[in-house]
């Protein structure tokens, strides 16, 4: 007997862009400036989600664009906001309140607690974690990876674009003068089997990391960040790659550059083009 399969409730396509009644106020009372939107759920517990915008109304009505984000919306209490003077504020502070609130649809900018680099050790890669050093301190580190699985993974994908060999760089272990599996299929150029000289295969391996550097604090202690919008000015306070804050005037922005930092990937993420490439306006504190 043919049992007809069970109809999936239709999908009200209208339902999704229309927001919830609940958070209509919260929606008209949102400035078309740059800042940081929190959606919280029922008091008590984790925010739901925290995002960020140069333009927070309309990016609040941005969201209403597929049923997940409907969804969201719909187990939405309220949904409260913080001003900032321009995008630099708004990035620093988003992934500053990630990290500490830990909403539950923000995966990608939660704490890591395991930080990995690359280091080269008498010629070797290594993996290094930001837990034994002061990444923006230490030099000649490259790339920054959540685990040593992902940095190991980095480091294969390198060895395949530049045509390294996996032994040379500890990824396998070979019998000394035997060729890797790689050079037989022409992946690898032949430094395990003599076919290239060690000196260019570590040459070569330089410059290829060269892309991942990792830049060390330029400064010797704490900076400040100027952002200027239409009605509102703020310092960005900034150490070791590490966001501390904003404040209002400079003697503000003094007490927020006293506080110990280390290194900090997100803030490093944010803020290494504009500092290194001299657009950011750098107020000394």
């Amino acid at each position: 007997m043919h049992i007809p399969a069970r109809r999936r409730p239709e999908f009200d396509e209208a339902r999704v862009y229309e927001y919830p009644e609940h958070l209509r106020d919260s929606l008209l009372d949102m400035p078309a400036k740059p800042g940081v939107y929190i959606f919280h759920a029922a008091e008590g517990t984790l925010p739901l989600y925290i995002g960020k915008s140069v333009n927070l109304r309309a990016r609040l009505l941005s969201h209403m664009r597929n049923a997940d984000e409907a969804r969201m919306l719909r187990q939405a209490a309220r949904i409260s906001h913080i001003r900032t003077a321009g995008e630099i504020g708004a990035l620093l502070l988003e992934a500053q309140l990630i990290k500490q609130q830990q909403p539950l649809y923000n995966q990608k900018l939660r704490r890591n607690r395991q930080l990995c680099a690359l280091r080269l050790r008498e010629g070797v890669p290594e993996v290094v974690y930001s837990r034994d050093m002061n990444f923006a301190m230490e030099p000649d580190l490259y790339g920054l990876y959540g685990s040593r699985t992902s940095a190991l993974q980095g480091l294969r994908e390198l060895a395949d674009m530049h045509k390294l060999c996996y032994g040379a760089l500890g990824l396998e272990k070979l019998a000394k003068g035997r060729a890797c599996f790689r050079a037989m299929l022409n992946q690898c150029n032949g430094v395990c089997c003599g076919l290239e000289n060690p000196v260019d295969h570590q040459q070569r391996l330089l410059s290829a990391l060269e892309t991942l550097r990792v830049a060390t604090w330029p400064y010797p202690g704490a900076i400040g960040l100027e952002e200027t919008c239409d009605d509102m000015q703020q310092i960005h306070v900034v150490h070791n790659w590490c966001y501390l804050g904003s404040a209002g005037t400079r003697q503000q922005a003094r007490k927020l550059g006293k506080v110990a930092a280390g290194f900090d990937a997100d803030g490093y993420k944010i803020l290494c083009r504009p500092i290194l490439t001299g657009t950011a306006r750098i107020v000394p504190l």
